[in-house]
């Protein structure tokens, strides 16, 4: 039976790993884009996905990080935060959202902290055509997502993001780390306010399952508001779809991590790796 892609991934004893950690796993697309390109680099490398449950999280990612054959984790809901606790050293963007979605490993072992979900989305909100110099912004949860996105569109020029989560413990902490960086230009509350909102983003899991409630109301929105998901299965979720039937323009989450792939792959010296011979002993 012959292969519809024309590099077939072949796992060997030289094979260097990556994985990606989340609960669930079922929607992730980073092995579908990461993988590729290993093999269009010429790489002996392979990313797997890994479903740990939050109470395992920290025993699976120590014992991972032990794994003398594993170059790179990538974190996905809802273990953002918890890696950025585990990690060794952190830059500057993640230590100002509280989260990190992808590690790498040092030559002396240590593990350094990167999140890329920020920038990735302002790449792909820019490439649509919606500038995020000036804007109001409403963003619905201060998770992982919401508190990277939150960061990358203030360094941007958003001219205020407003954060809304029940779990006030988590939402203060999030509010004091951007307010160190950007001050007086967010706030933050338990519902979400969106008068004069420019673009309202939902950075909760809600979505991903048939039966979830939508995380606002559409019809709650100001005119031509721009909404997004950060959600990439289903790509069409409950909340776009009724956005898009009143007229807002709606972004998709895909494109926030489309645009990470070539941070990663500069994150993770794959074009070094490229230039030892692929790390695969050849």
């Amino acid at each position: 039976m012959e292969s519809n892609s024309s590099h077939a991934l072949s796992i060997s004893g030289e094979s260097r790993l990556y994985a990606v950690l989340g609960d669930p796993v079922a929607q992730v697309r980073a092995p579908s884009l990461l993988n590729p390109l290993f093999a269009e680099l010429g790489l002996n490398s392979v990313l797997f996905p890994v479903h740990v449950r939050p109470d395992s999280f920290a025993e699976v990612f120590q014992g991972l990080r032990k794994t003398d054959n594993l170059d790179g984790i990538l974190v996905t809901i809802p273990h953002k935060a918890a890696a950025l606790r585990l990690a060794d050293e952190v830059s500057p963007a993640a230590a100002a959202s509280g989260a990190v979605n992808a590690l790498r490993r040092e030559p002396d072992g240590r593990w350094t902290g990167e999140n890329f979900d920020g920038i990735g989305f302002v790449a792909g909100l820019t490439e649509a055509g919606h500038r995020p110099d000036g804007m109001r912004v409403t963003i619905v949860g201060s998770g992982g997502a919401g508190s990277a996105i939150a960061a990358a569109l203030l360094a941007a020029g958003a001219a205020r993001v407003s954060l809304c989560d029940p779990d006030t413990g988590k939402l203060d902490a999030l509010l004091a780390r951007l307010d160190a960086y950007w001050p007086g230009r967010e706030s933050g509350s338990r519902t979400p306010v969106f008068t004069d909102a420019d673009l309202v983003v939902n950075a909760t899991p809600l979505g991903m399952r048939p039966d979830d409630p939508l995380p606002f109301s559409p019809q709650d929105l100001p005119p031509r508001c721009v909404v997004a998901d950060v959600i990439m299965k289903p790509r069409e979720t409950a909340l776009l779809r009724s956005a898009a039937a009143l007229g807002h323009p709606v972004l998709h989450g895909a494109p926030m991590l489309d645009h990470q792939l070539a941070l990663y792959r500069t994150f993770f010296r794959l074009d070094e790796a490229v230039a030892d011979g692929g790390r695969d002993g050849e």
